[in-house]
């Protein structure tokens, strides 16, 4: 596992007047974007900040679940985290974020991704493939044991075997909160496709009363026609 011990500083200003739509706009026209914090107890207060601050958190090795310091002018500031964030559709600029103020010494609970090291023997020399059936685990701990990712070693997995959260590293001071027996990744049998069934063409037959027309002339046709009296 992988502590999250980088800490970046993210200033803040704080909104005032009416939120609404047109608001936002003037906001994203100054090349800032809306903000808000909430948590600890203490109200919550509508901010801006630099988007581009915050797609560098985002893309960090730790993400969102990254701690900095958010300081807000003229405000009180404190430990906070990205909790939510908005993009626009089309060209995924930032729109909106969402922090939540953290206390150091309080644990919480995050989803921190997995992260599979290595190539199971079961896809080496066995013909099987491999299953990431959870990319992220939900874990308790401090702010400061949230781990950026944790790395799970899948070199000795043979086929039809199967790593569960209970064989992830464990420790004292992270919590996992999913059930033990939940799958994290295994390997199988690659499944054959199935050959699509030859299509054979057959010439439709002729119903029976057809097939004697061919071969027999009408009664009326035999017959001479009766002469007229």
């Amino acid at each position: 596992m992988s502590s999250n011990t980088t800490i970046d500083a993210v200033s803040a200003k704080p909104r005032t007047g009416t939120f609404n739509k047109n608001h936002a706009r003037r906001v994203r026209r100054e090349g800032l974007i809306p903000a808000v914090v909430y948590g600890a107890g203490q109200p919550s207060v509508a901010l801006t900040v630099d988007p581009k601050i915050i797609t560098r958190i985002l893309h960090s090795g730790a993400g969102h679940n990254t701690i900095f310091d958010l300081n807000i002018e003229n405000g009180a500031s404190g430990k906070a985290m990205i909790v939510d964030w908005q993009n626009e559709p089309i060209k995924s600029h930032l729109l909106h974020v969402d922090f939540k103020r953290i206390a150091m010494d309080k644990k919480m609970r995050v989803s921190v991704p997995v992260q599979l090291i290595g190539t199971a023997i079961g896809v080496k020399t066995q013909g099987g493939i491999l299953s990431q059936v959870l990319h992220e685990v939900e874990v308790e701990c401090l702010p400061g044991n949230i781990p950026s990712h944790i790395d799970v070693d899948i070199s000795n997995l043979e086929m039809n075997q199967s790593i569960h959260i209970s064989d992830l590293p464990h420790s004292d001071e992270l919590k996992f909160l999913g059930e033990e027996n939940a799958v994290v990744a295994n390997v199988t049998f690659v499944r054959a496709e199935a050959e699509p069934e030859a299509v054979v063409a057959e010439t439709p037959s002729e119903p029976e009363v057809a097939k004697k027309g061919k071969t027999e002339a009408p009664a009326a046709e035999a017959a001479a026609p009766a002469a007229k009296k």
